[in-house]
């Protein structure tokens, strides 16, 4: 039977994990759901590069401070405030698009031994959509993964190799010195001081512009470039999701840290 994966520092929306196994899980099901309460409260989560073109439209994307960026979908401007799903965790929107790692949950690929570079479906047992329920999709039939777990598999190894491609993304951004410290200033009539965010990152346009020509086409033809354009274009997101949250009676402080 195969052992949990070392114990570590847990992503964002996990609380633990365990991988699925054909004896111990046989009569386990993936429930239907409409509604995600493990996403109340949650402002920001990561995002990978293959989603910048869909996601630009819908939610804006930044970069999280510090030494080593990564891309985040921007579901809220304060901490605690979501604007895609209520307090009960049911979407406010249909036309919304929602990422990948949140569609991902509970389920993600991880090392059972710190030795070897194989990945194990493993999920989060914590999870109320996975469990031994009379209702739901089975994971396991006849001592065998089902379609369903094969298809939940194929999609995990997707994320892993646009993860990659996401570091590989971030890491040329890094070398171009492309990366600055963001700062979103919003001054509303009934309010007297202007409402300012900052703790995120963001690609410097002017460096951008300044970059040689040649750097300009080799990015433009490996795609690096309408990467660049999704992501600065999906900054004036930010007051819109700003009065999306005022207008739901959350209202932010003066000034925020986005994390």
């Amino acid at each position: 039977m195969a052992s949990a994966p070392p114990a570590q520092a847990l992503p964002l929306l996990y609380n633990d994990l365990v991988p699925l196994n054909v004896e111990q899980h046989s009569n386990f099901k993936l429930r239907n759901y409409d509604k995600a309460p493990h996403l109340v409260g949650v402002h920001a989560v990561p995002l990978t590069v293959d989603e910048f073109a869909q996601c630009q439209r819908f939610l804006p994307i930044v970069f999280s401070s510090g030494a080593e960026p990564v891309p985040l979908a921007l579901m809220g401007l304060n901490e605690g405030v979501s604007t895609l799903v209520d307090a009960e965790g049911k979407l406010r929107r249909e036309d919304g698009y929602v990422p990948a790692y949140i569609r991902r949950y509970p389920w993600m690929l991880a090392r059972l031994r710190p030795d070897s570079e194989e990945l194990s479906l493993c999920f989060d047992p914590k999870s109320d959509l996975i469990g031994e329920y009379e209702e739901g999709q089975p994971l396991i039939e006849n001592g065998e993964a089902t379609q369903l777990t094969k298809d939940l598999l194929a999609f995990c190894e997707q994320f892993e190799q646009a993860a990659a491609r996401t570091s590989e993304f971030v890491k040329e951004l890094k070398e171009a010195g492309l990366f600055m410290d963001g700062e979103l200033s919003i001054q509303v009539p009934d309010v007297e001081q202007p409402f300012v965010y900052r703790g995120f990152q963001m690609v410097n346009e002017e460096k951008l512009r300044e970059l040689r020509g040649d750097q300009l086409r080799k990015w433009n033809q490996s795609g690096l470039l309408p990467l660049l354009h999704a992501h600065l274009f999906s900054l004036q997101g930010m007051r819109e999701v700003f009065f999306a949250q005022r207008q739901m009676g959350l209202g932010p402080a003066p000034a925020f840290q986005i994390s």
